[in-house]
């Protein structure tokens, strides 16, 4: 296969439950760009907790953050491209005052949350950067939102129906996120591959969750995570190991480093 650019989700993916990347998938991403694949992160983690392992990496390639809401530039770190979501702000409050309800604003500024949790207190740690917390959202500065999320530990099909006619909605077996139509981190990955000059038959995409199926069926080439859904396996032409079996590396070794002829 001509593979000339990989798009590859983090969490789940690229990183190992303990949120770092092994020594043996930094040497397998290292490999791609050595025989001049572009090589492209895409996340639905926000900016400032994805900038250290794009660094770590090495690359100077476009991020793709919030799933496909934020584009931000490899080397000055400025964002090139952001799409704000608009929807009934009151059905999101409704739904956030729920108190079995964590909710979650990311905006162009910042972040704000309706309570401190492991995750967000990991993002402060990682980042080094404030997450706010207001027990009343509606308080939030105003700013373009890229993204909202309801965490609720379930699936909340009811509520999450409450923002399709406005946003595209992606589910999770524990709550929801909200972005604008048409946003996804195909679309932004697909712009960016058209940029480069690279058709999408060139390119393999890696994930494991249900923010990653556009890309998995879009893609030349999707790779599923072993640890991934039987979804998310569905959309993809090959499924690897698990992301805590270096199954990012294993595929790309079998199948994408070309062989040297010494």
């Amino acid at each position: 296969m001509n593979i000339r650019a990989v798009v590859i989700d983090m969490d789940g993916t690229l990183l190992t439950s303990d949120n770092q990347i092994t020594r043996r998938n930094e040497e397998a991403v290292y490999s791609l760009i050595n025989q001049g694949i572009k090589v492209f992160l895409a996340t639905g983690r926000q900016f400032d907790i994805t900038e250290s392992f794009h660094q770590k990496l090495h690359l100077n390639t476009p991020l793709i953050c919030l799933n496909g809401a934020a584009v931000y530039d490899g080397y000055s770190s400025i964002p090139v491209y952001t799409r704000a979501v608009h929807i009934q702000r009151h059905l999101f409050y409704q739904t956030a005052d729920d108190p079995s309800v964590n909710a979650i604003i990311h905006t162009a500024d910042g972040t704000y949350c309706k309570e401190p949790s492991p995750e967000t207190r990991a993002w402060s740690h990682q980042s080094k950067r404030p997450v706010h917390y207001l027990k009343d959202l509606r308080n939030i500065p105003r700013s373009p939102v890229l993204k909202y999320s309801i965490q609720c530990g379930h699936p909340n099909e009811r509520a999450a129906a409450l923002f399709k006619k406005d946003a595209h909605v992606i589910q999770w077996d524990k709550g929801f996120e909200i972005v604008a139509p048409g946003t996804s981190k195909w679309q932004a990955a697909n712009n960016l591959l058209r940029a480069y000059g690279i058709r999408k038959e060139e390119n393999a995409a890696f994930g494991d969750g249900p923010n990653d199926v556009e890309m998995l069926r879009a893609a030349g080439t999707g790779v599923a995570m072993g640890n991934a859904s039987a979804h998310v396996k569905s959309a993809a032409d090959f499924v690897t190991l698990h992301h805590d079996q270096d199954g990012l590396a294993d595929y790309v070794e079998r199948y994408l480093i070309r062989s040297k002829v010494i």
